[in-house]
């Protein structure tokens, strides 16, 4: 894999501006971009629906750590001859929680047969169908012999312990690979991959939990989640889903430790060994007018880099595409998924 050091900074060049610079003119219209109306490619806008049924599971989530937790058997709504919706009973979020497979091609005629997992987090505001709804995943996995899993997140897309709350790290590290291990006859080798919060998500897990994933990917991830205007954006989530105040990790100051024991950048040294696939634009340097994505793409720019600088002094190697404006939408994620595959691939031991 090519060392970090084979990135350059000509694209902070090609954009003619700091990444100081770059951070200030965004952080007044990034947080506007995300209370606005729901724009397309964005986030993951998801319907309104969906959205006031995720934020009272989550509160209901929240409240239920001294509550019974959910039990009995997975249940499964099967969405195509490959395509699966299952709920799972969690203990850690305290409720059902549902997680999309996609199964390999040959699962029902090979049934002594381990698969590898791919595991495919959401962003923000989205939820566990985001990938078959903007992707051509279904297809572009078929005849290859892998699993797919797309766990939920929560209203928010940040896959983290919350205090006093849901946990979804346990679920997406801990309880969904028991399922696939029990039930469908996963293997143990895991990659990851997400974007923007899911992205967040794939090198934290990735981080905090050394070796349980061969590989992890991120596309517009907020990857150093203390870098100036990350907290207020991470608060800005939060709120947005009428969650209350300092859910998340408490205080971004007074409990700065919690922070960083999630911070994927202060828990960069649990990466190595493991591939790294790291890709993130300028936003509205550079960008073409988009300027609701564009200017969310900005704010997370300089939380990549010092993620990325921070892997480059503990001398973990990194695959990274740092590009000229772009914004915060599908449209780009869809290409560097295309762009991480063969790493993402190698890993699982599939071909690319």
């Amino acid at each position: 894999m090519p060392d970090h050091t084979d990135r350059t900074d000509r694209t902070d060049r090609s954009s003619g501006l700091s990444r100081r610079s770059v951070t200030g003119l965004a952080a007044t219209t990034a947080l506007t971009a995300l209370f606005g109306a729901a724009t397309t490619g964005t986030a993951g806008a998801a319907t309104t629906r969906r959205t006031t049924t995720s934020r009272t599971d989550h509160r209901r989530a929240a409240t239920a750590a001294a509550s019974p937790a959910a039990s009995g058997a997975p249940s499964v709504i099967r969405l195509g001859p490959r395509t699966l919706d299952v709920s799972l009973p969690s203990a850690a979020l305290g409720r059902n929680a549902p997680v999309r497979l996609i199964l390999p091609s040959s699962f029902d005629a090979r049934p002594a047969r381990t698969y590898p997992v791919l595991y495919l987090l959401h962003g923000a505001h989205d939820d566990h169908t985001s990938w078959t709804r903007e992707t051509d995943i279904e297809a572009f996995t078929a005849g290859r012999e892998l699993i797919v899993a797309m766990p939920d997140a929560g209203p928010t897309g940040i896959p983290t312990a919350w205090r006093g709350g849901p946990d979804y790290e346990t679920f997406q590290v801990g309880e969904v690979p028991a399922l696939l291990a029990r039930d469908y006859r996963a293997s143990g080798v895991r990659v990851v991959a997400g974007v923007s919060t899911g992205g967040y998500g794939a090198m934290a897990h990735a981080a905090r939990h050394p070796g349980t994933f061969a590989a992890a990917a991120s596309y517009s991830g907020i990857l150093d989640t203390t870098a100036p205007g990350v907290p207020t954006l991470m608060d800005a989530i939060v709120a947005r889903e009428n969650l209350a105040a300092l859910s998340l990790w408490g205080h971004p100051i007074l409990d700065l430790l919690t922070w960083r024991n999630f911070n994927p950048r202060s828990r960069a040294a649990g990466l190595r060994g493991t591939a790294l696939y790291v890709s993130s634009g300028s936003g509205v340097a550079g960008g073409m007018g988009d300027w609701l994505p564009e200017a969310l793409e900005s704010l997370l720019w300089p939380s990549a880099h010092a993620f990325t600088d921070t892997l480059a002094l503990l001398r973990v190697p990194v695959t990274t595409h740092f590009y000229a404006g772009g914004g915060h939408s599908w449209a780009y994620w869809k290409r560097e998924f295309t762009a991480s595959w063969p790493m993402l691939a190698g890993a699982l031991g599939v071909p690319a």
